[in-house]
């Protein structure tokens, strides 16, 4: 069929081929720069929601544990995916996938320990300390074949003196205890991310996310039964408006934008976007909570952004081949 050279808006037929393609997956109508674009868009989604999850979870800490806001945010965030978890054959089957299991088992427990820190140290503390994610993802990404240059191991050294820093010092902005299970969470995120690089891509790209966020809350579930007991359900409105918002947009839809933009873009290029977590929650812990930004946090927190932007100037373009197997694009 000879195609029309006229029209290339939404409502043509070649601009609704694009579009579907879009929506599709790779083919031959796909546009790699606008793939991207919506790639680093949805990385920016991402950082912004997990951005918000640290303060949302400050909100609710005045009134109950650290155990119970992760088992009920995580509620929140299952009840919401149960639609794309449950619709097809294809997602439910990923519930016997071993890679997804582990997948969902140390995103929750990972959220577990972050949240434990984050009850023992201040919002710009704990968001700060995000700030090694980069470097560590710089790093498993070489101990996984990626090419990583000599210019981003500098940034990573940078980031990695930025944490100690921080982490040896944390002042009156916590515990070490608070840093250490804050440091361990990140190590168990970084599980979450392997995991992830070996689970299965299905057609739809919200079944992966979906099913993750619910295995995290079943696996979640015993674990803060067995330390706290049953959650308390009468909470503030405030406090509720936290849990959800960290449900919704910090665990549901991060996670989603996630998994869709790291698809698409080289590790260490995504891993940069995470850095927007500890910006915005160590500004948001400093304007709304009264922390205090000290020298060693913010001398320790430049060394972590800087660092992790020398990873991503030092890393080596992606093959435009890889593209071809990311996974469909979320429509």
């Amino acid at each position: 069929m000879r195609r029309s050279r006229r029209g290339d808006g939404l409502g043509s037929p070649s601009g609704s081929r694009t579009a579907t393609a879009l929506l599709s997956g790779p083919g031959p109508f796909l546009d790699r720069t606008a793939v991207k674009r919506f790639a680093i868009l949805a990385l920016i989604v991402a950082g912004c929601c997990w951005g918000l999850g640290l303060p949302l979870g400050k909100l609710a800490l005045r009134e109950t544990d650290a155990a119970h806001i992760v088992l009920l945010r995580f509620c929140v965030a299952a009840l919401a995916s149960a639609p794309f978890a449950f619709a097809r054959a294809e997602a439910r089957a990923l519930f016997r996938s071993g890679p997804v299991l582990v997948a969902g088992v140390c995103y929750g427990v990972a959220f577990l320990l972050q949240f434990e820190g984050l009850a023992r140290i201040s919002v710009t503390l704990a968001a700060l300390l995000v700030g090694v994610m980069p470097a560590l993802i710089a790093v498993c990404a070489r101990m996984l074949g990626e090419t990583v240059t000599r210019l981003s191991w500098a940034g990573v050294a940078a980031a990695t003196l930025g944490a100690v820093l921080i982490g040896g010092r944390p002042g009156a902005a916590g515990s070490p205890l608070g840093v250490a299970l804050s440091l361990i969470a990140l190590l168990v995120f970084m599980a979450w991310l392997v995991a992830l690089r070996r689970a299965p891509t299905p057609q739809s790209a919200m079944a992966v996310p979906a099913v993750t966020v619910i295995v995290a809350a079943l696996a979640i579930l015993p674990i803060a039964l067995a330390l706290h007991g049953a959650p308390k359900l009468t909470l503030s409105p405030l406090a509720w408006g936290g849990i959800v918002g960290q449900g919704l947009l910090s665990t549901l839809l991060a996670t989603a934008a996630w998994q869709f933009g790291s698809a698409r873009v080289g590790s260490a290029t995504a891993g940069v976007f995470i850095n927007i977590e500890p910006l915005l929650g160590s500004v948001l812990g400093v304007v709304f909570f009264g922390d205090r930004l000290t020298l060693g946090l913010g001398v320790g927190g430049l060394l972590i952004l800087v660092g992790s932007f020398v990873v991503v100037l030092g890393e080596k373009p992606q093959p435009a081949t890889d593209m071809a197997h990311a996974p469909p694009t979320p429509a």
